[in-house]
Parts: structure tokens; C-alpha cells; sequence
């Protein structure tokens, strides 16, 4: 009996260190941000609210990623070969029947809050499908507004569900569309560390498309936005100093360090940019960026 326990145990860490591989790399990009958005632009803040926006999030993001990385093997086996499906831990099969579980599971446990909610999961599942079935990962522009769709779908749902609210307010849904502007314009950051690996998939991501190009676009729009952003939130000067020159450092740094380490790195510090970018609607709420 003892013996079964132990086997039982091992078998559900195995499956739990499996399910959060999925996801190891997605904390600073996905759940750091989108969490501090959700709190900056919720007015509930209890625990167990918490606790649901955050089971959300995780959910859907364990879905989208077990179904992207079930296409992406051979890539992850050059970039990131410590993954369930490039180290065998689960096969490509099993993968995409896991996938077409979880689908069904985010949309049950969304169906635990409100019609909302469950919409917004069910459009993250058909951009899921179209991202992945239909190949346009592949694709620059494509790719890059699929990204935008899934990202603020994570935004809507965690934010719906933190807040209780059947609809977002005035100030959330401002919030929410800046948002979508700033992945849509500076999101392929991400792409400048995994050009081998896209190469190598016939991928035509904009760094590969247009690797100077690509740069120089970081290089501009990044200060650009960080002042835009600073001025439409109504920063103060110290503020918007602060954030401009880090909207600036990070794009000078992307064109300036070109090499694979570099750019992880970069992307690292773009996260940092981001969760800052994501922090702004305070001011509206609270006036905590007037210095």
C-alpha cells in the first residue's frame, strides 16, 4: 500500500514538473505582466479572487503552449532543449491530445465566472488554433497580431475574473487597448534571440525578413512609445525621465547587441520595460507617478 502511495506521489510530480516546464519560460513574459495589469486596473484585490485570475491565466497559458510547443520540437531542440517534448518527457502525440483536454478544461473553469469570461477563453483557443493549425506563426505580420489577440485575452480574462465585473470600466478598457498597441508595436523583440531557430523552421519572422531593418525599427520605437506612454498617463517629469530613458536603453541595446546571448538578455530587459509599461494606469487610479 505504502509502495502505491510512493508511485502514485512520484507519478503526479513527474506530471506537475511537466505541466510547469510548459510554462517555465513564460513567467517574466506572461504571468509577471499580465498580473500586475490586472491588479493596476481591478478594483477587487481579495485573495481568493486573486488566486482564481491567477489559476486563469496559468491554465490558458499551459494550453497555448502545450499546443505551440507540439509544433515547435525541432526548434526547442536547438533553443530550448529542456521542454516536455524535445527532452521526451511527453511524446508530440500525447501533447496534442493533452491540448484539446485543456481546451476543454479552460472553458469549463471558465464558465465558472461570467459569459465574458468564457468568450474571452474561447477566442484565445480559436487564435491558438489559427496561431498553430493554420501556420501563421510563420508569418511576420500574422504572428505579431496573433500575439497581440492572445495576450490581451490573457488581460481581459484575469482582469474580468480578479474584478468580479461582467465588463471592464472606462479606465481598464483604455488601459487594455494601450496595451495591445505596445505588444503589437515591440513584441519582436522576442523573435531577435530565436533566429536560428525560426530560420531553421522556414519561419519568416521580421528579424529574418529584415534584420537590419527590424533593429533600427526597435531602436526608434521604443523611446518613441515610452513617451508617449509617459505623456498620455500623465507622468510626472521624474517619472517619465525614468521610463523614457529605460524605453531607450533597451532599444539602443537591441541594436547595438546582436549576438544570441545579447539578445536573451535584451529580451530580459524589454520584460522589465514591459511590466513598467504595464504599471502606468496606476496614475490614473491613484496619482502614485506625479513626481
Amino acid at each position: 500500500m505504502l509502495g502505491l502511495a510512493a508511485s502514485t506521489l512520484r507519478s503526479g510530480m513527474h506530471h506537475l514538473e511537466t505541466a510547469w516546464l510548459f510554462t517555465r519560460s513564460d513567467f517574466k513574459t506572461i504571468i509577471l505582466p499580465v498580473m500586475i495589469f490586472a491588479n493596476i486596473v481591478s478594483p477587487r484585490h481579495d485573495p481568493l479572487a486573486l488566486s482564481c485570475s491567477l489559476c486563469w491565466l496559468w491554465l490558458h497559458l499551459f494550453q497555448g503552449n502545450v499546443s505551440n510547443q507540439s509544433y515547435s520540437a525541432p526548434e526547442d531542440l536547438l533553443n530550448k532543449p529542456w521542454r516536455p517534448v524535445p527532452s521526451g518527457r511527453i511524446s508530440i502525440k500525447d501533447s496534442r491530445a493533452l491540448r484539446w483536454g485543456l481546451m476543454v478544461f479552460c472553458l469549463g473553469f471558465s464558465s465558472l465566472f461570467s459569459l465574458n469570461v468564457v468568450m474571452t477563453s474561447a477566442i484565445f483557443t480559436v487564435l491558438v488554433i489559427v496561431h498553430d493549425d493554420f501556420g501563421l506563426s510563420g508569418h511576420p505580420i500574422g504572428k505579431n497580431v496573433l500575439n497581440v489577440g492572445a495576450y490581451v485575452s490573457f488581460e481581459l480574462g484575469s482582469t474580468l475574473v480578479l474584478s468580479g465585473e461582467p465588463s471592464l470600466n472606462r479606465t481598464s478598457l483604455t488601459a487594455l487597448i494601450c496595451s495591445a498597441v505596445i505588444i503589437l508595436t515591440t513584441i519582436h523583440v522576442q523573435d531577435f534571440q530565436d533566429v536560428n531557430g525560426d530560420r531553421m523552421l522556414g519561419r519568416r519572422t521580421l528579424p529574418i525578413v529584415a534584420p537590419e531593418g527590424s533593429r533600427i525599427y526597435i531602436l526608434c520605437v521604443l523611446p518613441s512609445i515610452s513617451f508617449v506612454l509617459a505623456s498620455f498617463w500623465s507622468l510626472g517629469p521624474l517619472c517619465s525621465a525614468i521610463f523614457v530613458s529605460m524605453g531607450f536603453g533597451v532599444g539602443l541595446r537591441c541594436f547595438l547587441v546582436r549576438d544570441e546571448i545579447g539578445d536573451q538578455l535584451n529580451y530580459w530587459l524589454y520584460n522589465i520595460w514591459l511590466m513598467a509599461a504595464h504599471l502606468l494606469p496606476a496614475n490614473a487610479r491613484f496619482h502614485v507617478l506625479a513626481w
